[in-house]
């Protein structure tokens, strides 16, 4: 099991490191961020909506956010508008934080029960794997988000756990 410690640990790496991709995004050209490139969400932009979309589902589960406004299908084109985007990241990183700040360990032993409108089925299961989970595709998708951007000839910098977090 993960501890609080570990959420909040991982919710400033997660504001940190969405921080980096987002500025190296900026620099590049709008047309670049929407270029269809062959990740699962096809381009840049699309996999950072996606992202912001989960963490607004997740976290509608685990602390009363709202819902985010489209479906999973549709929510590489959830906002269209990078700086749009940009602003409602940085918002959803500092409620994460605070929610992070928040959380206890006792908490995280409990269920988390909700409906999965992926698996269409009501699931049940431990929230420390759930947040597990949360932390992980933030971490997946970034990492394609990182790929796409290095091949675009940008930077974020280092992106080691263990030296950011130091």
């Amino acid at each position: 099991m993960i501890s609080a410690g570990y959420v909040r640990t991982m919710a400033a790496y997660n504001a940190e490191m969405n921080r980096r991709v987002y500025g190296a995004a900026a620099r590049l050209p709008d047309a670049r961020r929407h270029e269809q490139l062959g990740a699962f969400w096809g381009s840049i932009h699309g996999t950072l909506c996606h992202l912001l979309w989960a963490d607004q589902m997740w976290m509608s589960r685990l602390d009363g956010w709202d819902k985010p406004p489209v479906g999973l299908r549709q929510s590489g084109g959830m906002v269209q508008d990078f700086d749009e985007l940009n602003a409602r990241r940085a918002a959803a990183d500092a409620a994460l934080s605070d929610w992070a700040g928040r959380v206890e360990d006792a908490w995280l032993a409990g269920e988390l029960v909700y409906f999965s409108g992926s698996a269409q089925r009501e699931v049940r299961r431990p929230r420390w794997f759930l947040i597990t989970h949360l932390f992980n595709h933030q971490t997946h998708h970034r990492g394609q988000v990182h790929a796409l951007l290095t091949a675009s000839g940008e930077q974020t910098g280092d992106t080691d756990l263990p030296i950011i977090m130091a």
